[in-house]
C-alpha cells in the first residue's frame, strides 16, 4: 500500500496584529498536507513565507508534483528545503509513527520531550506600547522582542522597566546596519539581553566577521540547511533552526547536531502557525539553548488538541496533534 498524499491552503486569525521590521499582518496563511496508509492518517503544515519567494498556492503545486509513494528518504532529493518540504517531511514522520505505534522522538533518535521554556513575542511597536505589553506579560520568563533600526535602545528599555525579572532577546529581523550595531550591542548588554536574532540583511553580514561583541548574536535569515553552516562560522555565535528553513524534521536533526559540533549555540524557532506546525520543533528543543515556540499563543484560534502552554512553558505534544 502507497501513502497518498493530500494538500490544502488554512487560514488562522491573528490576535490583533503581528508587526516585524519588513511589515505587519493580522493572519496566519498555511499549508496543511495529510499522508495516508490505509487506516493511518500523519499530518503536517508549513507557513510559506514571501520573504523566501514562497507562497500558499506555489507549495501546493510543488506538493501535488511529488511522485506517488514518497517517503522521507526521497522526498529529501525529490524537493528543494523550503516550507512545502516541511509540511510533507513532517506528515510522513507523523505517519510513522501512527502506523508503527512509536513516537516520532524515538523514531528519530531525539530524546524524550519535557516541557521547555519558551519564549513569548512582542510585536515591533513604539516604545511605549511595547512597555505596555512588557507589562502584560511580565510574568512570562523569557520575552522576545521584535526590533527594527531607529528607537530600538529605547524599545528595549521601556520593556526592561515593565518587565524587570524576565529574560530577553531581541530579534531586527535584518533592520540594523553596521553602524547601529555598534551602537547597540552595548546597550543590550547594559539591558540584559541575552542574544540578538539576525542584526543585519542575510548576505550583507560580513561586518559580523570576528567582531568581538557583548551579546551573543544569532543567525536567522542567513541560516537555512546545512550547507549554510560553514559561511556563518566566526559570524555568528547561535543559529535559528526553524523546520520551514530546513525543508522539515529530517534536516533540522541533522542541522542541529552538525551545529553544535561547529560549536554554535541552538535557538529552535518557528513561523507564526498552529500548534500542529509546532509539535515537530518541540522534539528538536529538547536540543536548544533558545526555544521560540511561541505561534499559537499569538493566533486568535489554535487546532483542537493544541499544545499546552502554561507558565511560560511549552509542553511535548499530544499523539491526538502529531507524533
Amino acid at each position: 500500500m502507497t501513502v497518498a498524499l493530500t494538500a490544502r491552503g488554512e487560514s488562522f486569525p491573528i490576535r490583533g496584529a503581528f508587526t516585524i521590521a519588513r511589515g505587519s499582518k493580522t493572519r496566519s496563511d498555511v499549508v496543511l498536507v495529510e499522508a495516508r496508509e490505509g487506516s493511518f492518517r500523519g499530518r503536517g503544515e508549513c507557513v510559506p513565507y514571501p520573504r523566501y519567494d514562497e507562497t500558499v498556492p506555489g507549495a501546493l503545486r510543488a506538493i501535488a508534483a511529488l511522485p506517488a509513494g514518497i517517503d522521507r528518504a526521497r522526498l529529501q532529493t525529490e524537493m528543494k528545503p523550503g516550507a512545502a518540504r516541511n509540511a510533507v517531511d513532517c506528515a510522513l514522520w507523523d505517519l510513522e509513527a501512527k502506523r508503527s505505534g512509536t513516537p516520532a522522538w524515538k523514531l528519530a533518535g531525539l530524546p524524550e520531550p519535557r516541557p521547555v521554556v519558551t519564549a513569548y513575542t512582542l510585536s515591533l511597536a513604539e516604545p511605549e506600547a511595547m512597555g505596555r505589553a512588557a507589562a502584560e506579560n511580565a510574568d512570562r520568563p523569557l520575552l522576545k522582542l521584535k526590533l527594527g533600526g531607529p528607537g530600538d535602545i529605547q524599545r528595549v528599555e521601556a520593556v526592561r522597566r515593565n518587565a524587570p525579572k524576565a529574560r530577553l532577546i531581541v530579534d531586527a529581523n535584518e533592520g540594523w546596519t553596521p553602524e547601529l550595531l555598534v551602537e547597540y550591542l552595548p546597550a543590550m548588554a547594559r539591558l540584559g539581553v541575552e542574544l540578538v536574532e539576525q542584526p543585519l540583511p542575510a548576505g550583507r553580514d560580513a561586518a559580523l566577521k570576528g567582531m568581538a561583541r557583548a551579546v551573543p548574536v544569532c543567525a536567522d535569515e542567513s541560516c537555512h540547511g546545512i550547507d549554510t553552516l560553514a559561511d556563518l562560522a566566526g559570524r555568528y555565535d547561535a543559529v535559528n533552526v526553524k523546520l520551514d528553513k530546513t525543508g522539515g524534521l529530517t534536516e533540522a536533526v541533522a542541522m542541529v547536531r552538525a551545529a553544535r559540533r561547529l560549536g554554535f549555540e541552538i535557538m529552535v524557532g518557528c513561523m507564526l502557525a498552529s500548534s500542529l506546525a509546532m509539535a515537530p520543533a518541540l522534539l528538536l528543543a529538547q536540543l536548544a539553548q533558545f526555544v521560540d515556540l511561541d505561534g499559537p499563543l499569538l493566533l486568535a484560534e489554535d487546532r483542537p488538541d493544541g499544545i499546552e502552554y502554561r507558565d511560560g512553558l511549552a509542553f511535548p505534544p499530544r499523539p491526538a496533534l502529531w507524533g
